[in-house]
C-alpha cells in the first residue's frame, strides 16, 4: 500500500511560522506527535487535580481553618479549581516561552510538606506566603545565572544517572499508585495485598500494562496514550459491572484515587476565590525569622533539584540534550519553572514544578513546546470538566509510567561503573531516588558522595567550585533537623 506524505507548509504561512517557532521539524517531530504527546502527558498527570485537593483541602492550619475558611468539602472544590488553573497557565507558559515538552503542576511531596509541616505552624495564608517567597528567591537565582551555572557544573555521567534514577522512580510510582506494589506487614514493599495480586482494579492495571507494552513493542503510533484510553474504558466497564468502589482499609482491593464511573454531569463552573490569599512575611512573625528561613531553604532546595533532575532525565529521553549533556535554552525552562512556584503560592495550591510525567509525552514522540501548549489547554478545560477528569483511576494511568521508566532506564549503558569515582555516586543517585521516594534526595546523595570521593582521592580540583557549594548545601539539607534543634527552632 502506497503511503502519502503531506506537503510542507508554505513558507511564510502561519503553520510554517509556528513550525519554526517551536522547532517541530528541526527536532524531528510532527504536529500529530506533539498533540499525542500533550494528551499523554495530561492523562498521566491529571490526577493532581484530584489528589492535591485531598492533601491541601483536608488539613487544618494552626488556627484550625481549612483553605478557604469554611469546611473541608468546600476547600477541596476550591483547591481543585485553582490547581487546574495554575497547571494550565504555567504549562502554557512553558510551551510558549520554554519551548520544550515539559508540563508543570503542584509538586507532590512539596504539597504534603506544606500541609503537614508548615501550615500546622501558621495560617494557610502565611504558609502560601513562604511558597511565594521561595519562588521569588529561585527566580532571582535564575536571573543571576546561578541556577543555570549549577546545571552546567554537573558531570555528564551524573546527569545520566539522574535520568536513570528518575526512570526507576516513576516506574515505582506507577507500581505503588496502582496497588501492584504496596507496603508489607513484615517488609517495606510487597506484591499486592498480602503478597498476592487481588482485585479487579489490579487486574485492570496488569491488562493495561501488558496492552501498552504490546502496543509499544509493535511500534503502534500513540501507544502510550492509546493504552491509557483503552484501560480507562475497561476500568469504567469493570466498575459498572462489579461496583467495586474506592480503595479503603475495609476495601483494600478497590480503585485508587477515583472510582472510574461515568459522571452525572460533565460541566461545572470553577470557583477561583483562593487566588491572592497569601501573606508574604506573615510566617516570620508567627514562628520567627530563623525558623521561617529554614523552611524556605528546605522548599528551595527540593524545588531547585527536583526540577533539574526532571529536566535532565526527560530531556535525555527525548534526545533534547546536546553532546555535552546540556539543554539548549535551559534558562527559559528554569525561569518558567521558577515563576510557577510563585504562581502556586499565590493561588494557594502549593509550589508548582516541572513534572516527571512529562516523560509520557516524550515517550509518545513530543519534542517541542507545542505538546505543553496542548497539555496546558487541557488543564484549563479541566477547570470546567473536573467530573470528567475524575474518571481516570491510577490503575489506568500508571501503566504509562512503568513503560516510560523502561525507556529512561536504557540510558544506564553510558555510565562507566568500572570507574568507582563516578560509578559509586551514579549508583547512589540512581537507587536513592526510588528508595527514598525523592528526586532531590537522590541528587544530593550523588553530589555529596562525588565531592567526597574526589576529595579523599586527591582530585578535589576536578570538582567544579559550584558543585562544592551545592554539596555543602545538601549536607545542611540532610541534617536540617539537627540544625533546627541546635538553633532551638524545633
Amino acid at each position: 500500500m502506497a503511503t502519502t506524505t503531506r506537503p510542507p507548509a508554505a513558507p511564510g504561512s502561519m503553520l510554517a511560522r509556528l513550525d519554526a517557532y517551536f522547532s517541530i521539524t528541526e527536532r524531528g517531530s510532527s504536529w500529530q506527535r506533539e498533540v499525542r504527546g500533550g494528551l499523554a502527558t495530561f492523562f498521566t498527570m491529571a490526577y493532581i487535580v484530584v489528589l492535591n485537593p485531598l492533601i491541601l483541602g483536608t488539613v487544618q492550619d494552626a488556627d484550625k481553618h481549612f483553605l478557604g475558611g469554611r469546611d473541608s468539602g468546600h476547600a477541596i472544590v476550591l483547591v481543585a479549581a485553582a490547581t487546574a488553573l495554575v497547571a494550565g497557565v504555567v504549562t502554557l507558559l512553558m510551551g510558549v516561552v520554554g519551548r520544550y515538552p515539559y508540563a508543570l503542576a503542584t509538586g507532590l511531596g512539596l504539597n504534603a510538606f506544606v500541609a503537614f509541616s508548615i501550615a500546622s505552624e501558621m495560617s494557610w495564608a502565611d504558609a502560601m506566603g513562604l511558597i511565594v517567597l521561595e519562588g521569588v528567591v529561585i527566580t532571582l537565582l535564575v536571573l543571576t545565572g546561578f541556577r543555570t551555572a549549577v546545571f552546567h557544573a554537573i558531570p555528564a555521567e551524573l546527569k545520566t544517572a539522574i535520568g536513570v534514577g528518575i526512570g526507576l522512580f516513576i516506574a515505582l510510582i506507577g507500581f505503588v499508585d496502582s496497588g501492584f506494589v504496596r507496603a508489607g506487614s513484615g517488609t517495606p514493599l510487597q506484591l499486592g495485598v498480602g503478597g498476592n495480586l487481588q482485585g479487579w482494579p489490579t487486574t485492570v492495571f496488569v491488562v493495561g500494562l501488558l496492552l501498552t507494552v504490546v502496543l509499544v513493542a509493535k511500534r503502534v503510533r500513540g501507544a502510550i496514550l492509546l493504552g491509557i484510553v483503552i484501560t480507562t474504558v475497561l476500568a469504567v466497564v469493570v466498575e459498572a459491572i462489579g461496583g467495586i468502589g474506592a480503595r479503603t482499609d475495609k476495601n483494600p482491593t478497590g480503585w485508587s484515587l477515583v472510582d472510574p464511573k461515568v459522571p452525572h454531569t460533565l460541566f461545572d463552573l470553577p470557583d477561583l476565590s483562593l487566588l491572592g490569599h497569601f501573606s508574604l512575611f506573615g510566617g516570620f512573625g508567627k514562628i520567627g525569622v530563623v525558623a521561617a528561613l529554614l523552611l524556605v531553604f528546605t522548599l528551595l532546595l527540593a524545588d531547585f533539584f527536583d526540577t533539574m533532575g526532571t529536566v535532565v532525565g526527560v530531556g535525555a529521553e527525548g534526545g533534547l540534550l546536546d553532546e555535552d549533556g546540556q539543554l539548549p535554552g535551559i534558562e527559559r525552562v528554569l525561569l518558567v519553572d521558577s515563576v510557577a512556584a510563585i504562581a502556586g503560592g499565590a493561588a494557594s495550591t502549593s509550589s508548582a514544578t516541572t513534572y516527571v510525567e512529562s516523560a509520557a509525552g516524550v515517550g509518545e514522540g513530543a519534542r517541542t513546546g507545542l505538546a505543553s501548549v496542548v497539555t496546558g489547554v487541557l488543564f484549563l478545560l479541566a477547570m470546567f470538566f473536573t467530573p470528567l477528569v475524575q474518571v481516570v483511576p491510577f490503575e489506568a494511568a500508571t501503566p504509562a509510567l512503568v513503560v516510560v521508566g523502561f525507556f529512561m532506564l536504557q540510558q544506564v549503558r553510558s555510565i562507566d561503573f568500572s570507574d568507582v569515582e563516578i560509578g559509586i555516586p551514579a549508583f547512589l543517585t540512581i537507587v536513592v531516588m526510588p528508595f527514598t521516594y525523592s528526586i532531590t534526595n537522590g541528587i544530593g546523595a550523588g553530589f555529596v558522595s562525588y565531592a567526597l570521593i574526589k576529595l579523599v582521592s586527591g582530585r578535589g580540583r576536578q570538582v567544579h567550585p559550584l558543585l562544592w557549594v551545592v554539596a555543602a548545601l545538601f549536607v545542611l539539607y540532610f541534617a536540617i533537623v539537627p540544625v533546627e534543634e541546635l538553633l532551638g527552632v524545633r
